[in-house]
């Protein structure tokens, strides 16, 4: 049997005329010892009508003291157990642009370091996606091979790219080189296991790195950037696995709604339809998400919907950009409820807490709304959810209660 909840999801589905709209707000979750989380400061009236008459509670996305990263959270989401599923990070971006099985990816980060090596920041003040596909444009033409491995570089947005490797002989089992912190030199890409294909990827992804770095030093585009561009930092190297198919095991027609690469290349590993949409332009592109959501809601059981900009506010540690997101957010849900999904699921992959600026183990908070639902007549933030009905309960068990919500899982035994 599949690990749980696949398995017994498995089992238990039916297929029903039942809609469920999966909300995830990146990042949502937040700390804070003597003030209001953004999330408690904002002023959210849709969500606040929401959840009101929504059952509420907390939910661990891995494991208690575990930070996830966004594939751990989203897979938890979907009901795939980390632990048995791990996918690299760069394999999830590159599913968005397209991978094969016999080819490697890695997430990259545009970042600065000092005349050291440091890093001082991972993330290059955040270029402008405009900024980063021309610097790409000029990597793509200097670095199209290396010892006989094609080099494909893909923008993501603003900082981050995509790196996929092509050749023979190439494994995907390599440490990152991006220590996920500032103060720090870049590390060494290295082999996983002693195994020649491994040393191999970790040979080209090192000689990537370097080659980039005296790229980056002659141009004067990443020189007169604010902080400069002068490094590249890579993460989530692997190959695309072969994961058990959402839509199989749930039986329903499952779509995703998402505007990074990443998110959707999660999505379609797992056989989720990436919704069609205008992936023009940078940023979130909130308005092509609506109208490809109001487009298409009707025909899939299962919508995922993801919403990006709180994590990153979170990340540049921001409180007041982070209410405003979380504000910019509940402005869309009249929308969002006007195609009138029956069950409604509101929570985030992983908490971004203001005062770190970067991902964190703690619980998010998680909304349940359907005509069946307990209400638990409460706002939507972390000290409420605390309080709710569903209690402290895992990203796994999400799945499970929205179907059963939804009237989608039989009875489990006699």
């Amino acid at each position: 049997m599949l690990p749980y909840p696949l398995g017994i999801v498995e089992t238990l589905a039916i297929s029903t005329g039942s809609r469920i709209l999966l909300i995830v707000l990146d990042g949502v979750g937040d700390a804070a010892q003597e003030s209001e989380t953004p999330l408690a400061a904002a002023r959210t009236p849709h969500l606040d009508v929401l959840a009101e008459g929504a059952s509420l509670g907390l939910s661990t996305a891995v494991a208690p003291g575990i930070t996830p990263g966004s594939g751990p959270g989203h897979l938890s989401l979907f009901g795939y157990d980390p632990f048995a599923y791990d996918v690299g990070r760069g394999v999830l971006s590159a599913l968005g642009l397209g991978l094969a099985p016999d080819q490697v990816a890695a997430r990259g980060n545009f970042a600065t370091v000092d005349a050291g090596g440091t890093i001082v920041d991972r993330r290059a003040g955040r270029i402008a996606t405009e900024l980063n596909q021309a610097l790409i444009a000029a990597l793509a033409a200097a670095i199209p091979e290396i010892d006989g491995v094609r080099i494909d570089l893909h923008t993501e947005a603003e900082y981050r790219f995509v790196v996929r490797l092509t050749g023979s002989g190439l494994g995907g089992q390599v440490a990152d080189s991006d220590p996920g912190r500032v103060g720090e030199a870049p590390l060494e890409p290295r082999p996983l296991a002693d195994d020649p294909a491994d040393r191999r990827t970790a040979r080209v992804l090192a000689r990537f790195a370097e080659r980039a770095r005296q790229i980056l030093a002659d141009l004067r585009a990443a020189r007169d950037a604010k902080p400069p561009v002068n490094a590249v930092l890579l993460r989530g190297i692997g190959r695309k696995p072969d994961l058990p198919q959402f839509p199989a095991i749930t039986r329903m027609r499952a779509g995703a709604i998402a505007a990074y690469p990443m998110y959707r290349g999660v999505a379609r590993l797992v056989g989720m339809e990436c919704v069609p949409m205008d992936l023009s332009g940078a940023g979130e592109r909130t308005e092509a998400k609506l109208a490809a959501y109001e487009a298409h809601a009707a025909a899939h059981d299962f919508l995922y919907f993801h919403v990006k900009k709180i994590d990153s506010a979170g990340e540049d540690g921001d409180f007041a950009k982070k209410v405003a997101e979380i504000e910019a957010f509940d402005a869309i849900v009249p929308r969002l409820r006007a195609a009138s999904p029956d069950v409604v699921v509101v929570t985030g992959d992983h908490s971004t807490p203001v005062p770190l600026k970067a991902h964190s183990w703690h619980p998010l908070p998680v909304l349940i709304w359907s005509g069946v639902a307990r209400p638990d007549r409460r706002r939507f933030t972390e000290a409420d959810c605390r309080g709710g009905s569903l209690g402290t309960l895992r990203h796994l068990d999400l799945l499970p209660l929205a179907m059963a919500n939804a009237g989608k899982l039989n009875k489990y035994g006699a």
